[in-house]
């Protein structure tokens, strides 16, 4: 295993890394709508922190060596399914076909009161 870290992206607020490379694949932890300059969430609700998250786990994949190009998996965490539709709809810029597999459902809560948190897996090759 091999830690992945960059200063592009919100440092880990515990103990977990940013992502993990391990067997041809990238583990890329959940990334919450922090702005990495500021350390604070963006403003503009569930579109400007969906554009954040998706920002932060580009950042981190191509610090590991890959892209959003190359994602086979993402699981996405709402803090209310009403916002299903507005995070589709940035979610859909980030990616083309064949499009990566996705679960996306809503949780009681996410960390520090976010309202969208995307962790992703991506292949090296």
């Amino acid at each position: 295993m091999e830690r992945v870290h960059t200063d592009l992206a919100p440092a880990a607020i515990g103990p977990y890394s940013q992502a993990i490379k391990a067997g041809g694949l990238v583990f890329a932890s959940g990334q919450l709508p922090i702005d990495p300059s500021t350390g604070a969430f963006v403003e503009g609700g569930i579109a400007a922190q969906t554009h954040q998250g998706l920002k932060n786990a580009a950042a981190i994949l191509e610090a590991a060596g890959t892209s959003l190009q190359r994602v086979v998996k993402t699981t996405v965490y709402l803090s209310d399914i009403a916002n299903f539709a507005a995070m589709n709809e940035v979610y859909a810029q980030y990616f083309s076909e064949p499009y990566p597999a996705r679960s996306a459902f809503a949780v009681k809560d996410l960390p520090k009161g976010a309202l969208v948190e995307i962790e992703m897996i991506a292949s090296l090759s």
